[in-house]
């Protein structure tokens, strides 16, 4: 592509096409994680939890009651305080919140996925732009770099992983784009002599944006300063390592006087207490680690990561067997190693072994692994076969969801039919047990968006009496819907409720994320 019409051509369609795939993945999103709803509450609620309101539990409501905290409404147009005011009342810092807000006001009055996914969709835009000016300086020199560089770059926009990235309402794709951009930057600043005021302003920007999106990103930019400062230490270039760190001080006093209750959140609160905790716990972290490489194998690689891996290390040992030295390319360990010390320290950090926490590095795992299998397929092959040869690995990394049923993590397609029928044909009263000691409501508030009527039962000890008092005054001809969350006894509380509305029949219709659904009729 050596004219550039062609190639912003070329570009435009592959961001075209990439953008109709994550269209129909969002068409086919059928529920949403308790995450998600956070991030649509935090975004436009005037509280963190919609539980804290006085007229919460034990009260009849319609579906607009729960949507209020899903969407926003007419008169909160043009507010945004709550978003700041939140983030300080939870744990993570207020700038992709910022951005979700702006986007939800395009659908007001109204729940819908469209906002978040739409925003991440632009989002994804300039990932994919970004992983193409990353490849093509990994690759550069070699023959027909730029074709190569928007194949990668396309490809690794529609993996699972990305996929899961494009349609989960979180900050999660910002963050991968955060880190795209601090390594391209990082890239460039490999490239000069000396360090331009105008790069390391973008770099001083893409450290402050990153820093008030997700704590984890930080993870990221310290081994990536780290080894700039070591770099320019090393080469006794003082006037690029001052210049160098007095960016990065004044990203992160920036950062802080935007947001000062980052220091509360990473090290006072409990997310902070848990990662230092666990860094002691080498068994658990062990674990972790094996979990995440599992996720990488079924959501990055598409389950053909152990396939690849094998060949690579064939080629390795032929490598060893010619005694034939790999071309060194400067800035592979730049974006190695903070890759690795990400993944490392996010095996620690997080609470739970998610996908989501490790997709921000994904797409650049995915090009380090292909890259390394591409470099040693040129020592046992030509350019020409070797080309040939990871074009079929990409194919097949493609193919293989279709083959192998993966689909991502909260497309929830399993959940589309009881959506359906709890908004349809038993669209009834509603009756949620809640043990409060389980508080995860958030993760079905969805189906009460959805359902006319509900009621939130809190630490139910009660008897018939008491559901016939609920039940006064409504309509259970044609049944009640009955939801019961973890901590009790629910052959016990369906017994309570036949008895008390002589309905004899229960069907138990789904586990959903935090419950069980019983149609009792």
């Amino acid at each position: 592509m050596k004219n550039k019409k062609i190639e912003i051509a070329v570009i435009a369609i592959v961001l075209l096409l990439q953008t109709i795939i994550f269209v129909i993945v969002g068409i086919n999103k059928s529920y949403i994680h308790m995450d998600e709803a956070y991030s649509l509450g935090l975004a436009s609620y005037d509280k963190v939890e919609i539980q804290d309101n006085e007229d919460f539990y034990n009260t009849w409501h319609s579906k607009e009651y729960y949507e209020d905290y899903l969407a926003v409404n007419e008169d909160e147009k043009g507010e945004y305080a709550q978003v700041y005011e939140n983030q300080k009342n939870d744990v993570h810092p207020p700038f992709y919140y910022l951005l979700l807000r702006f986007a939800m006001g395009f659908s007001i009055d109204h729940f819908s996925v469209w906002p978040g996914i739409i925003l991440n969709i632009v989002i994804y835009a300039f990932i994919t732009v970004f992983m193409y000016l990353i490849i093509q300086k990994l690759i550069c020199g070699k023959p027909r770099a730029k074709e190569k560089a928007i194949i990668l770059a396309f490809t690794s926009s529609v993996i699972m992983s990305s996929l899961n990235n494009v349609i989960y309402i979180r900050m999660y794709a910002l963050s991968t784009l955060n880190i795209l951009i601090t390594t391209f930057l990082h890239m460039k600043l490999l490239d000069k002599e000396k360090a331009s005021i105008k790069l390391l302003l973008a770099i001083g920007v893409s450290a402050l944006i990153g820093s008030l999106t997700h704590y984890y990103y930080l993870f990221y930019l310290v081994m990536l300063a780290i080894m700039f400062v070591i770099k320019y230490i090393r080469k006794k270039e003082y006037k690029n390592l001052i210049s160098y760190v007095v960016t990065m001080l004044l990203a992160g006093g920036a950062s802080l006087a935007i947001f000062p209750y980052s220091i509360q959140h990473m090290f006072f609160g409990y997310r902070g207490q848990g990662f230092i905790s666990k860094l002691l716990d080498i068994p658990e972290f062990l674990k972790n680690i094996g979990s995440y490489i599992l996720k990488i194998q079924l959501f990055t690689f598409n389950n053909l990561l152990i396939v690849i891996l094998f060949v690579i290390l064939i080629l390795f040992i032929f490598k060893l067997a010619k005694k034939q030295k790999i071309e060194k390319n400067k800035y592979l360990p730049y974006i190695f190693l903070p890759v690795l010390f990400y993944f490392i320290l996010v095996s620690v950090a997080s609470p739970w072994v998610e996908l989501r926490y490790i997709m921000p590095i994904c797409s650049l795992v995915f090009i380090l692994i292909i890259y390394a299998l591409y470099k040693l397929l040129i020592i046992a092959l030509d350019e020409k076969k070797s080309s040939i040869l990871i074009g079929i690995t990409l194919c097949l990394i493609l193919i293989a969801p279709f083959v192998f049923k993966i689909e991502p993590e909260v497309l929830y397609s399993d959940k589309k039919e009881i959506v359906q029928k709890l908004e349809n044909e038993l669209n009834v009263p509603t009756i949620f047990m809640f043990e409060s000691n389980h508080n995860r409501f958030l993760d079905d508030i969805l189906l009460f968006a959805k359902i006319n009527e509900s009621y939130i039962a809190k630490n139910f000890n009660g008897n018939e009496e008491n559901i016939k008092e609920i039940l006064q005054g409504k309509d259970i001809s044609n049944g009640i819907v009955l939801f019961i969350n973890e901590g009790q006894d629910n052959d016990k509380l369906i017994e309570i409720v036949k008895n008390a509305t002589n309905l004899t029949n229960c069907t138990y219709e789904k586990r959903l994320n935090a419950c069980d659904v019983y149609y009792i009729n």
